[in-house]
């Protein structure tokens, strides 16, 4: 990739990675629902998960070009599946006193990021973008991969920050809230599924 579509490439992925999407949200709820601790730790299941689908998607397009592209579409369903699975568990455990934090562990992180249709779609996409009209050299896609780290895993420890912070401020409105994230959840999922 040319030095000059660096600053493209870097706004992209503010654009794209800050803006609510299935695992911000998820890291925001899992903070004000579970605390920063609990949600450290699937936090760390979202970072495994993004480092395992960014590397994947870079072998993948590497390999296979262009026409990965009309494959990947697929997988929107199963990642919108999981993300209307998860809405469906905060609003029915809206309101509710902590009593487990299940749905905030590593492996509920991990399985979020690799059934993440956004952030696989987006990986793709800054590949094909900003890398293969360059170069069809592997090592060449892994530089942008670090990068896209600032846009998935960056963003989701913003996010859950953000909501750690706000667990302290809107905590007797947690019924609200919890019903509030499960729709916005909804929604990522009917706009994965619309694209």
């Amino acid at each position: 990739m040319p030095l000059s579509q660096l600053p493209t490439l870097l706004l992209y992925i503010l654009i794209v990675g800050y803006t609510p999407g299935p695992a911000n949200i998820y890291s925001l709820t899992c903070a004000m629902k579970y605390g920063r601790k609990q949600a450290l730790m699937m936090w760390r299941g979202l970072l495994t998960g993004f480092t395992i689908a960014v590397i994947g998607m870079a072998v993948l397009s590497h390999l296979l070009g262009e026409a990965l592209g009309d494959y990947v579409a697929y997988l929107k369903y199963l990642g919108a599946a999981y993300i209307l699975w998860l809405a469906f568990q905060i609003y029915r455990e809206s309101g509710a006193k902590v009593k487990s934090a299940r749905l905030c562990t590593f492996w509920s992180g991990l399985v979020m990021q690799l059934t993440n249709a956004k952030m696989l779609l987006f990986d793709l996409t800054v590949f094909s973008l900003f890398v293969l009209p360059y170069s069809d050299r592997l090592i060449d896609m892994f530089p942008v991969a670090a990068l896209l780290l600032l846009a998935g895993p960056g963003a989701n420890l913003l996010w859950l920050m953000a909501g750690d912070y706000l667990r302290h401020i809107f905590g007797k409105y947690q019924k609200q809230i919890d019903i509030v994230m499960a729709l916005l959840l909804v929604l990522c999922a009917v706009v994965i599924l619309l694209n």
